[in-house]
């Protein structure tokens, strides 16, 4: 039980139970934990192939109204303009089959949820968008975006279809072994794209080459009946692994990700959070995003602090409110914490004073009330393999 009730549980619930041998909540959501391990379920994510369901997100189909009378460009414009009301991110020059990352922003710049935001390719698809928030988020958001929009544009849930993530520098293989129809398609997709399928065994996919490990890799919205058919046919191949939410937050903190409610919260800005990349040109000269007087000038002056990579010096780890200082000057707190299977050694995310936010400087972490040595270094902690293909 959660203080909103009972947990929900997966559409793959019982092919999970089968399998994992630790589950927990998670966003009001009861989710598998762990499989082997977390460590040899890392490790294998970033050899092989992982599985995760990531079911609790929250995809939606945002769209203009039916009859809108609009065609292509226009009608792309017509949509990507009402988003674009609430995020910073150039979305009515988003081409045709692409994804972006981006945030919603409160008046004052904060970070409400970060997102994906796709133009989907297909013929008939002008108008439309499909958006991926956060799981803990959806329904804020969810009602944010209706609010914004009223009845120019409709949102359509798709939180009751799966949303599988395969993982990993073998998940383009087994993912073409898995759908042999469209297996030249899904090789030649590159890093954040997106794309519809008609297939014979599971349906009508849409399927974004992206995720949140820092490997390549895809996700894939299916339908809840294909949901185990899809599932257990990638699971057949000796290349993939079942992975559980633990190895998940490991793998996206060895990619110097940052997870909403601890790296990113509504107080925290992009830049910040070091996430300027995601304001493109054109939004900057227009200012015309919420908190757009904040950013701007964060963006000129530089903001008084800064998300950094921290490695400890000793084992202890450094998780989530440990205090930061240089000397006696408290100058942060960390956000993220862990342990880094591929580095063998504690590693964490957090927010300094921009003064101390360079790779080299030395630092404190007072873990349980000691303090303890460590060192300022560059994100990501491991370098991303995306697939960028010319």
């Amino acid at each position: 039980m959660n203080a909103a009730g009972p947990l929900k549980k997966l559409s793959l619930d019982a092919l999970w139970r089968a399998r994992a041998k630790k589950f927990g909540a998670f966003a009001g959501y009861d989710m598998p934990l762990e499989f082997e391990g977390l460590v040899a379920e890392h490790q294998w994510t970033r050899a092989h192939a992982g599985l995760f369901d990531v079911s609790h997100m929250g995809p939606c189909f945002f769209a203009l109204p039916k009859g809108h009378g609009l065609e292509g460009e226009a009608a792309h414009a017509a949509i990507a303009s009402l988003i674009e009301q609430l995020v910073p991110a150039d979305i009515v020059g988003l081409g045709a089959g692409q994804v972006r990352y981006t945030t919603l922003l409160n008046a004052d710049g904060g970070v409400l949820d970060d997102l994906m935001i796709a133009r989907p390719a297909e013929p008939g698809a002008a108008g439309d968008l499909y958006i991926v928030v956060n799981a803990g988020c959806k329904g804020e958001d969810w009602a944010l975006i209706e609010a914004s929009t009223r009845e120019r544009a409709h949102l359509v849930r798709a939180d009751d279809r799966a949303l599988l993530a395969l993982q990993g520098p073998e998940a383009v293989s087994a993912l073409c072994a898995a759908i042999p129809e469209h297996a030249g398609a899904l090789d030649a997709m590159q890093f954040m794209n997106v794309a519809r399928y008609e297939t014979e065994r599971f349906g009508r996919l849409t399927i974004t080459r992206s995720g949140y490990t820092g490997e390549d890799g895809f996700e894939l919205l299916v339908r809840a009946e294909h949901a185990q058919a899809i599932a257990e046919a990638l699971l057949a191949d000796a290349r993939v692994k079942p992975i559980g939410l633990g190895a998940r937050d490991s793998l996206r903190l060895e990619a110097g990700l940052c997870l909403y409610g601890h790296d990113l919260d509504e107080t925290t800005s992009p830049i910040e959070a070091g996430l300027a990349w995601t304001i493109q040109k054109r939004r900057r000269e227009a200012g015309d995003f919420p908190g757009a007087a904040r950013i701007l000038r964060e963006l000129k002056e530089g903001p008084g602090r800064r998300r950094v990579g921290i490695r400890p010096i000793e084992k202890a780890p450094a998780r989530e409110g440990v205090e930061i200082f240089a000397g006696d000057e408290r100058i942060g707190v960390v956000t993220s914490g862990g342990f880094s299977p591929m580095l063998g050694a504690p590693i964490s995310m957090g927010y300094v004073a921009s003064a101390h936010a360079k790779p080299g400087v030395r630092v404190d972490l007072l873990v349980r009330g000691q303090k303890r040595p460590a060192e300022i270094v560059a994100l990501p902690f491991q370098p991303h393999r995306y697939v960028r293909k010319s």
